[in-house]
């Protein structure tokens, strides 16, 4: 059985659709997941990255694409009345569920589900609270969003995937590999599923091939 790492923050649209098309994508095959939130703006900043919300066109087409992409997948999507937000309640509120920086497929689900079905302002205070009530029987004794716990989780996950070499959200690990993104779930299932491309040369050549960006190597 493989173990997979599902690095995810909640403000993603992609993490959304990822997490719903997993069971599906990986059908048949023998696996776990761990689910471990992150920082999406930590892994962005560290590269310079403004992120698709931080380009004015980006941010209508990946906004277009995410909804039709639900549509078509048949995953319920709606935008949150704002977006980005600042996901740290939200990641916070999860990880007062876990003991070890990972938390469960149902704690992952319903932080999903609260943001991107409704079209609801994520942050909304009386929201929160309710999110809260329905995670009671997941919070670990003495934990809460706001304590130091949750909090060093985070850090503690971020600097991780940083340190892995996750850039963005979702992405998922296994085995030493990282796969980028909802599209690179039918990449992971071939890994899993024994494709012989992994064990020739293709994986690792692409990065000793030099490039043509000045200042780069």
């Amino acid at each position: 059985m493989k173990r997979i790492t599902f690095y995810l923050d909640f403000v993603s649209p992609y993490a959304w659709l990822a997490f719903e098309r997993l069971p599906e994508a990986l059908q048949g095959l023998s696996y776990s997941v761990a689910y471990q939130p992150v920082l999406l703006g930590a892994l962005l900043q560290q590269h310079a990255n403004p992120g698709p919300a931080g380009i004015a066109p980006k941010r209508d087409w990946t906004y277009r694409h995410v909804t039709w992409l639900g549509h078509a997948q048949g995953t319920p999507l709606q935008m949150p009345a704002r977006h980005p937000f600042n996901p740290l309640p939200l990641l916070r509120t999860a990880l007062a569920c876990s003991d070890d920086g990972h938390i469960n497929r149902f704690v992952a689900g319903t932080v999903l589900r609260h943001v991107w079905q409704g079209g609801h302002d994520a942050l909304d205070p009386a929201r929160l609270a309710d999110l809260a009530t329905q995670l009671a029987d997941q919070l670990r004794p003495g934990e809460a969003a706001a304590s130091d716990g949750p909090k060093a989780l985070l850090r503690a996950n971020t600097e991780a995937a940083q340190a892995a070499g996750v850039f963005g959200v979702p992405a998922f690990e296994v085995d030493g590999k990282l796969f980028w993104g909802l599209d690179g779930l039918p990449m992971l299932r071939a890994y899993l599923d024994g494709d012989a491309w992994f064990d020739g040369p293709g994986w690792e050549a692409v990065s000793q091939l030099p490039s043509g960006l000045p200042g780069k190597v």
